[in-house]
């Protein structure tokens, strides 16, 4: 008997886990999952978008994306990459992390304190962003490869 022809690949699995990490975030409007993944493609940490422990984010987080900045989520929520890399005790040097959304500049410095030395991502949508140019800029400088997770459309179904 031959193994099994049809199994996902490395990079299926570990985005999948940072997608399916993403449904743990309360965020109404933007969920962002991340799997931090040694080089022997062991999952060291995940982690999501959400309020810091304690900080209850039924009562106390503003989850709205306008108004004055104490009233929108921007100042008190953590992302993904950052819940990622503080929630292991696990040395992250040389690792890669997958993450859905390009990370912002400061999850970008994380990253490189971190010594994570990939970051595949599933989207870049604020790629124009000063933000988005500042990580990307602060990878190339600290060599930090990153690279867009390539569809392969396939798609699983997780009953529960």
């Amino acid at each position: 008997m031959k193994k099994r022809s049809n199994y996902i690949s490395w990079d299926e699995y570990f985005m999948g886990i940072a997608l399916l990490s993403c449904e743990r975030s309360k965020d109404p409007n933007t969920r962002v999952g991340a799997c931090i993944v040694s080089t022997d493609n062991k999952i060291l940490s995940i982690g999501y978008n959400g309020a810091p422990i304690g900080f209850d984010d039924d009562k106390d987080m503003p989850w709205d994306r306008e108004g004055k900045p104490l009233d929108t989520k921007y100042l008190f929520v953590c992302h993904s990459e950052l819940n990622a890399i503080l929630n292991t005790r696990n040395d992250l040097r040389g690792s890669k992390m997958y993450v859905a959304l390009f990370p912002c500049n400061e999850c970008a410095k994380a990253i490189i304190q971190a010594g994570i030395k990939e970051v595949i991502y599933l989207d870049d949508k604020y790629a124009d962003t000063d933000g988005v140019v500042a990580s990307k800029r602060m990878f190339d400088a600290c060599g930090v490869s990153y690279k867009q997770y390539e569809k392969s459309n396939k798609k699983i179904l997780i009953e529960l």
